[in-house]
């Protein structure tokens, strides 16, 4: 088999499993578009490193070290929820797995494995149906109710001035001169 052959076919496995994971499970579940774009490329870019790589004969360790530091440098600045991350994660793996092929693989193994990802993350977000808690943080300024004795008060007063239904509040920082506190409000993604 041709390299440019073996090259479109590898490409062409890796950028429809992606498909299934971004475009499917990831957007279909949560609808933010913010990392479309960047799952994309990244595994796109991750499989033609990684296919690159393998004719330079570089340990695997060193490649996946240099995509930890390509990672790190990007994401360090920003944080990332950590459904977000992990969709991050599969959607490297997948392309790293996808473009190491050789011939001790044979293609009906990687078309296993991402079958595998594919339907792994799909019974854990359509089947099971797990909701996707998220968070706000809150500058709130009635300092009474944030004593423990009042936190049914400090839910209700919350819910109504934010019209969300909240699962679990947890208490950041208090600024008694300000008599107010940053508090972090958990909620599940509305679908």
């Amino acid at each position: 088999m041709t390299i440019s052959f073996k090259l479109a076919m590898l490409f062409t496995v890796n950028i429809t499993f992606l498909t299934l994971i971004i475009r499917w499970l990831y957007y279909t579940t949560t609808g933010n578009k913010d990392y479309v774009f960047t799952y994309y490329l990244i595994g796109i870019i991750v499989f033609f490193l990684c296919f690159t790589l393998k004719k330079y004969k570089l340990d695997i360790g060193l490649a996946l070290g240099l995509f930890a530091i390509f990672g790190i440098i990007r994401y360090r600045t920003d944080s990332i929820a950590i459904k977000e991350m992990t969709y991050l994660f599969v959607v490297i793996g997948v392309s790293i797995m996808n473009a190491f092929v050789n011939k001790k693989m044979s293609y009906f193994e990687v078309l296993f494995a991402n079958v595998v990802v594919v339907a792994a993350i799909a019974i854990i977000e359509k089947v099971w149906h797990l909701k996707h808690q998220i968070f706000k943080d809150v500058v709130y300024e009635n300092i009474d109710n944030i004593k423990p004795e009042n936190y049914d008060l400090l839910v209700a007063d919350l819910e109504a001035r934010t019209g969300l239904v909240i699962n679990k509040i947890t208490i950041e920082k208090i600024d008694f001169l300000k008599d107010s506190a940053l508090i972090r409000v958990y909620h599940y993604n509305k679908e």
